[in-house]
């Protein structure tokens, strides 16, 4: 009875081994896809000057995109929420789409300067004032560490 159960933890075991393995590899190939992609983006990029007249996170089909960039989405994301900008680019009105890491950066009803490739906002610089970088929110531990440390004070 002793030697099955080793054997099966050590099949167990095995297998666990075997799916890591396969798991980093595949891993490090998407990686390596992501970071291509990255650098082609790069490539292709301009800084552009544009007036954001409104942002929010909208689901891809109601974003109001072109056809092209809806098609080309794979069907489970199209449901998925991305952040879109509103932004007036010369004469033209136009929605894009933006990084997450720089949503929050946007400033609403204000002139900046972007980096964009085609319409994918990568980055963006004040134009005519510095960008507002909003507070990070504390969590909820750090949050109660500091109440208490204000009681504590007083």
């Amino acid at each position: 009875m002793l030697k099955i159960g080793i054997i099966v933890l050590i099949i167990v075991l095995v297998v666990v081994l075997a799916a890591l393995i396969v798991l980093s590899i595949y891993g490090r190939k998407l990686q390596k896809r992501s970071e291509e992609g990255q650098a082609q983006m790069r490539a292709g990029a301009q800084a552009v000057s544009i007036l954001v007249i409104d942002k929010k996170r909208m689901k891809l089909t109601e974003a109001d995109l072109p056809k092209i960039v809806v098609e080309q989405t794979p069907k489970y994301l199209r449901r998925s929420k991305v952040p879109i900008v509103k932004a007036k680019i010369g004469p033209k009105i136009m929605n894009l789409m933006c990084d997450e890491k720089i949503f929050d950066l946007i400033p609403i009803k204000k002139e900046i300067k972007a980096v964009m490739n085609g319409i994918y906002i990568m980055d963006v610089k004040g134009l005519r004032s510095g960008l507002e970088v909003k507070p990070e929110k504390k969590k909820l531990l750090a949050r109660l560490k500091s109440k208490l440390n204000k009681s504590q004070n007083s």
